[in-house]
């Protein structure tokens, strides 16, 4: 199995990788109109599955998107999951959408792949970044529900086009920036740093995603002998810090090793941040 593709849908069970799930006037194909979320798999069971779901609600509220019962989403991931190597690490992938343009229910499906190798190397070796203006200030999104800040939507055009950018010009990654000058989110993954003996990372008041895999990092920043704090921050202020890393829910934890150009050096504390994740660095 590893290496391939499983793909589940609600009230079928598992279909067969390349068989099409979605119909061609579905809301979530035409107008990204839907959610999703991703987990990393671990000893072959999906990772922070509460966390999550949770996520997911809070988002589905916010676009008055209908759901099935949280237990049917359980079900769901254990399916895909079933007799997937304890060996191998997947990323799994819960998708709803609001379904067909005329009325109907949304469709739900799950995949579940291999990690890919791009993002256990970003994990081993850290990354290249840059930084790219978001064209905002960092609380222009703030009380503006239409804008979909904080929200994991099916709407992910613009992360895309700012990753062929990073790749087109030698980076790994992209970091936006508001235009009164804060670090605001890499184009999948939340930005972490170490200020003295506090761990912290962006306040969800600048519309951020809120990240389950930086939240739970935080959460646990006693057990490295440091407080958490949600704060602003700017490019040049990372670079004075203990450490910079992303934060994602399938590469973990990949530390910054230069920010536009410029060579950061490498924390001393990378490894005991990997250490508490749990994710494999080989």
């Amino acid at each position: 199995m590893s290496g391939g593709q499983i793909v589940a849908v609600l009230g079928r069970g598992v279909v067969p990788a390349d068989e099409p799930v979605l119909r061609a006037d579905d809301q979530g194909a035409l107008h990204g109109d839907g959610l999703f979320e991703t987990m990393h798999v671990r000893g072959g069971r999906p990772w922070l599955v509460d966390e999550h779901l949770a996520r997911l609600a809070r988002s589905a509220t916010a676009l008055d998107l209908p759901l099935p019962a949280a237990a049917e989403l359980r079900d769901l991931l254990d399916t895909a999951c079933a007799g997937w190597p304890a060996a191998t690490e997947g990323a799994l992938r819960l998708v709803c959408t609001r379904g067909p343009e005329r009325g109907g229910p949304g469709t739900v499906y799950a995949t579940l792949a291999e990690v890919p190798a791009a993002s256990r190397r970003a994990r081993r070796d850290g990354i290249a970044v840059a930084t790219l203006p978001l064209g905002v200030t960092a609380d222009a999104r703030s009380g503006r529900p239409w804008l979909l800040a904080g929200l994991k939507t099916l709407s992910f055009g613009q992360h895309k086009a700012a990753r062929r950018w990073a790749a087109a010009n030698g980076v790994d990654d992209a970091l936006w920036i508001s235009t009164d000058g804060y670090a605001l989110e890499g184009t999948s993954a939340n930005l972490v740093w170490l200020a003295g003996d506090t761990l912290c990372t962006v306040p969800a008041d600048t519309g951020i995603l809120p990240g389950v895999t930086a939240d739970w990092l935080l959460g646990r920043a006693a057990a490295l002998g440091w407080t958490a704090a949600r704060r602003r921050i700017s490019p040049a202020g990372l670079r004075a810090t203990g450490g910079v890393w992303f934060t994602s829910s399938v590469r973990g934890l990949a530390e910054v090793r230069s920010l536009d150009g410029v060579p950061l050096p490498p924390s001393p504390h990378t490894a005991a941040l990997h250490d508490l994740l749990g994710f494999p660095l080989g």
